[in-house]
């Protein structure tokens, strides 16, 4: 950390007084000292130019040896601190690079740049309330696209689309034809549910980046495709141009092409297209499904000790009522990827009392300070980290969660749509005693396909082999009957296919076993405003529609063994008349 006037002599001091002789002599130091000083001041901007250029020249370890020389020589020069912010974010040192760019602020608090840099620093440090007041502050700024582009990333990081679009247009208006800008705004687009300004972005992206395989992806799964328009023809054409080269190109051309040839009918080609596509993408994976496995088997082993907990069908909190101020009560929504997750969290944040906080890490965050603070074996043993968070304290447990949550800027009642808190449903029902827990579930072939035709881009490293996919499965299936038996009465179970058939009545039972009345518009949920930004962005625009319900059956050959794996599991794979 630095030291303002680190280096300079201080002023006054003891000694200069005790030995009057010494006075003229000190007087010409003095002034050699305010001489060098003004010297080194005078060379701050060409200094600052050196560290810039540094930066440009990607080497960052010298920008920052020369910016931490800069601020110590030149304390009052404000863009030093700036760039040694930037400098100490880029090296991971978030709380670092707030305390610097305060020091910038505090030298100039109206520079926009500086207030831009403060916020993101302030997101990486995991301050997200602070930094979304910095971002909904900066209305004016500089008459530069970056400027606006780098804003517009910072409020899409804090989940402000809507902020984040207005902050694109801006970059636009300025360079029509700023990629980047255009790539972001198709994103957001998507994520708000404007698929055709979407689809429009992402044309303008590739006439202006033939090879931008992730705009290619994304523009694909937008719609379905259907003869008339399709860009299958030009998918082809980037494919061929990437070659076999086994890298994120390959892949996600592939998976482009997938998602079209089966809109067209091509399920042969389409899957001819995701063997490749999957092959490659596993093939770039450090995974060992046996893992993932054995961690359930440690869940189980940890929590099998524990003394069960009541039915609520039976305890006098049976009849509860949720308030829908409090955020004490949240309804979790777990599964697997794929199962409809996302389709269950918009009909429940379509109702007045609930909002969707996402896909939120918080849970597995706080049970990781629980579990891992004390613990000799860190928090790097998964099995000993599961066996300590069978032991942690509970009320704690519940209290850290929330607070995250509500960091996060929900405070009022919240759906949790994270798929793999389901690994954590004995924690949830014991730290969170008022929470529901509302597992999706999918036919197995249906949701093992559908993971396998899903490129995700994080997680779920198992979705790229049928086999780890069968694997995973299992213990997956394992696990939940192990949290049925576990916690009688605490999980409230949609099935993807019957709420497909019967979406009123499954409806009505999911908002009873969330203790909200009926509301009419978690019907209509497609036409719910807000954000979305799961896989699933697209297709929760739409009206209830059941054509992928056995969309695996066009694969039966290809997913044989597949299914054979399931079955000599106990699996039920059959399909109902």
């Amino acid at each position: 950390m630095h030291q303002e006037g680190a280096g300079e002599a201080p002023a006054g001091g003891g000694g200069a007084r005790s030995n009057p002789a010494e006075g003229p002599t000190r007087v010409a130091a003095d002034r050699m000292t305010q001489a060098l000083q003004t010297a080194r001041r005078a060379d701050a901007p060409s200094r600052f130019a050196a560290v810039r250029d540094l930066i440009a020249r990607r080497d960052l370890r010298a920008a920052a040896v020369e910016s931490t020389a800069l601020c110590r020589d030149h304390p009052g020069f404000a863009a030093g601190w700036h760039v040694a912010a930037y400098l100490a974010l880029q090296s991971g040192d978030a709380p670092g690079a707030c305390e610097l760019v305060a020091r910038a602020l505090a030298l100039e608090p109206a520079n926009a740049p500086f207030r831009l840099l403060h916020g993101q620093c302030l997101a990486a440090a995991g301050r997200p309330d602070e930094a979304r007041t910095v971002a909904d502050g900066l209305t004016d700024g500089l008459d530069d696209a970056a400027f606006w582009l780098a804003l517009g990333t910072l409020r899409q990081q804090l989940n402000a689309h809507e902020a984040a679009r207005a902050a694109y247009d801006r970059a636009l208006v300025r360079q029509p034809d700023h990629a980047a800008a255009l790539f972001n705004r198709a994103t957001v687009r998507r994520f708000l549910g404007d698929l055709a300004g979407a689809e429009a972005d992402y044309d303008r992206v590739l006439a202006l980046r033939p090879d931008d395989d992730e705009a290619y992806l994304n523009r694909s799964e937008l719609r379905p495709q259907d003869p008339a328009r399709n860009h299958v023809a030009e998918l082809e054409a980037a494919l061929a141009r990437c070659g076999d080269s086994g890298g994120a190109g390959e892949v996600r051309l592939s998976y482009a092409l997938v998602k079209e040839y089966e809109d067209l009918g091509e399920y042969r080609r389409s899957f001819a297209a995701l063997a490749r596509g999957a092959g490659a993408r596993r093939r770039t994976l450090a995974y060992d499904v046996a893992r993932d496995v054995a961690t359930v088997d440690w869940i189980i082993e940890a929590f099998s000790g524990l003394p069960p907990l009541p039915d609520p069908m039976t305890d006098a909190q049976g009849g509860r009522t949720a308030d829908a101020s409090d955020n004490a009560s949240p309804v979790f929504v777990l599964g697997l990827p794929r199962s409809g997750t996302t389709l269950v969290d918009r009909i429940l944040s379509s109702h007045p009392q609930l909002v969707s906080a996402g896909e939120s890490n918080a849970f597995a965050a706080a049970v990781v300070a629980a579990a891992g603070e004390g613990s000799a074996a860190g928090a790097t043993d998964r099995r000993a980290l599961i066996a300590r968070s069978a032991t942690v304290d509970f009320g704690a447990l519940g209290r850290d969660y929330l607070g995250r949550v509500a960091r996060e800027g929900y405070r009022a009642r919240f759906v949790d749509k994270m798929p793999l808190n389901y690994l954590y449903c004995g924690l949830i029902a014991r730290a969170l005693p008022g929470a529901t827990l509302v597992h999706v579930e999918r036919h197995p072939m249906a949701v093992c396909y559908a993971m396998y035709k899903t490129l995700f881009r994080d997680g779920y490293p198992f979705s790229y082999s049928l086999t780890d996919l069968a694997a995973y499965y299992v213990a997956y299936a394992r696990l939940m009957d192990f949290w049925r038996q576990a916690l009688p009465g605490r999980i409230h179970t949609v099935a993807y296919e019957r709420l497909v058939a019967d979406q009123r009545g499954e409806t009505a039972r999911l908002l009873a076993a969330c203790a909200l009345p009926w509301d009419e518009a978690c019907i209509d949920f497609h036409k719910n405003p807000t954000a979305t930004t799961t896989a699933s962005a697209s297709q929760v625009r739409r009206p209830l529609y059941s054509t992928s319900l056995w969309q695996w059956r066009h694969y039966e050959d290809e997913l044989a063994g597949l299914r054979h794996a399931l079955e000599a599991a106990g699996i039920a794979v059959g399909v109902p008349p």
